[in-house]
């Protein structure tokens, strides 16, 4: 009964307080001189942090939004009593948060611990200083590399550093967190396993083994209609991967360059929807697939090529491409594309590949000039000098690596992963996944769809340009080709790796057991993919997470020593 009539008491007299103006001088406020926060005036109370129980209830109650309007139009101030951990907050932000100093007034108030401190100690594992290669091998591990362009800051600040310390090789904690600040964010994401393939090393030991499998078939012929594909060794065998997140593995020959030949016709296909629109460039060329081999002189009904990945439909889509400009202005602009999607990484161009394909294109030159008869091209369009940029376009060089970073771009929505640039618009990226994937294997197109399920292209080149929408892109290379003109071990890679993975379009992600899911960590939870983190995202997202550090069993570390007191990022957060 006491304290019911108390808590009416407070109300009436809450009630009453807000139907009274306030008083325009500072000094005659409601509140006791004693407990007054001056946070809104420009100065802080230590007393404020002793204001007594009734008082708080009140400031509390002023902040409620069903109280703030009051019968009468008065400008109410607001009253709030800060923290000893807001101070510091405040403080840091006045000073510019991210410094050691910074770090050291956080823990001190017992705010969370910086997103620094927590990487050193998962990498340092107990020890109170981190050689350079450890951190290297452990930033590997996840599958970031450290020429990542996302990293480049981080790594000019650790060479820099390197050179200042006594061995050149050791970092302690202040040194190591100098270093990685400037892309902590995404460095807490790689070490916590938040990627869209977890177990990295796990997969791409899997991978390995796909490689060595395929490597060991000795069937096929390299192409020899142009000469200087003919000059390839049929031992060259090279498979890379990048994951939407920029995890890169590589196995073979992946630094050899080759010429993309009709791996490119899905790129300059996106370019062209990219630049006009789905509409546009579809009233000149058609959706279905052809069956018939892709060099043949035939159009559709409506007297159109049949799709943009056969010799027809990509020699229109090359007279789409930047009409009104000069060759040279063509091939500057869609090479600037290339380059993008590829994260500027290698992308050239063999001219000699390109004068021998010129020279040996008489079935060119003869669809060509059937298309012209049949109207197929833009109005006012020179015919051969499109024959001319459509050669150039296959001739462009790239290696397995960079390739992957195009794949990637493609099953990341245009976006590419290692350097965050959209390069594509999403309808582009969308439909010619959707064409590679009905017509992008010439006339195994359907086979490759029911047993793979997943977009390609193949080139007579030897390579295959593989895409797993919203997880990887993947490129094989190798030249012996079968009779329908695709990469032997290439095809016999791709069959494998979905038998093993669910990466099969229609692969059921919850009852399919049979099949591994790297998207999931330890096979426990699929994993969410995570788009770019701001630094204050992420420590609301570990402070719901706490404790925040843990101490790990030495069984847990794999560690032999009793006595070493591990903490571990991965093992803090699940």
């Amino acid at each position: 009964m006491l304290h019911f009539r108390s808590s009416t008491v407070l109300k009436e007299l809450f009630e009453a307080t807000l139907k009274r103006p306030f008083p325009v001088y500072r000094e005659k406020t409601w509140l006791p001189t004693g407990s007054r926060c001056f946070c809104c005036l420009g100065a802080t109370s230590v007393d404020a942090r002793a204001t007594s129980a009734p008082l708080k209830l009140l400031n509390a109650a002023a902040h409620r939004p069903a109280l703030r309007t009051a019968p009468r139009a008065v400008s109410l101030r607001s009253y709030c009593v800060k923290t000893e951990a807001e101070e510091v907050e405040e403080q840091l932000k006045k000073d510019g948060a991210g410094g050691e100093a910074d770090s050291d007034k956080r823990r001190n108030a017992g705010i969370l611990p910086s997103l620094e401190d927590l990487l050193f100690y998962t990498v340092a594992e107990g020890q109170e200083t981190i050689p350079a290669h450890k951190f290297l091998t452990a930033l590997k591990a996840t599958g970031l590399r450290s020429g990542d362009p996302r990293l480049k800051e981080c790594m000019e600040t650790l060479k820099e550093t390197l050179k200042k310390t006594s061995d050149g090789v050791t970092l302690d904690r202040h040194l190591f967190k100098k270093c990685v600040q400037s892309n902590i964010v995404l460095l807490t994401q790689a070490f916590r396993k938040k990627f869209v393939i977890p177990d990295f090393q796990s997969f791409t030991s899997h991978i390995d083994e796909l490689y060595e499998n395929a490597k060991n078939l000795t069937g096929g012929q390299v192409a020899d209609y142009i000469p200087q594909l003919a000059k390839f060794s049929p031992d060259l065998w090279a498979v890379s991967l990048c994951t939407v997140d920029g995890q890169r593995h590589t196995v073979g020959d992946t630094k050899v360059p080759f010429c993309m030949q009709s791996c490119v016709k899905p790129l300059k296909y996106a370019v062209a929807v990219h630049d006009h629109s789905t509409e546009y460039v579809h009233s000149f060329i058609g959706k279905e697939p052809s069956g018939l081999r892709f060099n043949k002189l035939f159009l559709n009904e409506d007297d159109k090529p049949h799709n943009p990945m056969v010799n027809a439909g990509a020699i229109v889509c090359t007279s789409l491409i930047k009409q009104s400009v000069s060759n040279a202005e063509k091939f500057d602009y869609v090479m600037n594309f290339l380059k993008k999607m590829a994260g500027n990484e290698y992308v050239g161009f063999s001219n000699a590949t390109f004068q021998s394909e010129r020279e040996s294109g008489d079935r060119n030159f003869a669809i060509g000039y059937y298309l012209k008869e049949k109207k197929c091209f833009p109005e006012g369009t020179d015919m051969t000098s499109v024959l001319d940029l459509y050669f150039q376009l296959c001739s462009i060089e790239v290696t397995c690596e960079s390739a992957s970073v195009m794949a990637a771009t493609l099953a990341n929505g245009g976006i590419c992963p290692i350097t965050g640039e959209r390069v594509l618009s999403p309808e582009a990226v969308r439909n010619t996944l959707s064409l590679m994937h009905s017509c992008g294997m010439y006339d195994f197109s359907g086979q490759f769809a029911f047993h793979v399920g997943l977009p390609a292209k193949s080139g007579v080149s030897g390579g295959i340009l593989l895409v797993v929408p919203n997880v990887m892109g993947i490129v094989c290379w190798s030249p012996p080709l079968d009779k329908l003109g695709n990469s032997v071990r290439g095809i016999q890679f791709c069959t494998d790796l979905v038998e093993l993975f669910n990466f099969h379009n229609y692969d059921n992600l919850r009852h399919f057991a049979k099949k591994h899911d790297p998207r999931r960590e330890g096979g426990d939870q699929r994993q969410q993919t995570f788009g770019p983190m701001d630094y204050e995202s992420l420590q609301q997202e570990l402070a719901l997470k706490a404790p925040l550090w843990k101490k790990v069993s030495p069984t847990e570390s794999n560690e032999d020593s009793s006595t070493t007191v591990v903490y571990r990022m991965d093992k803090v957060i699940e």
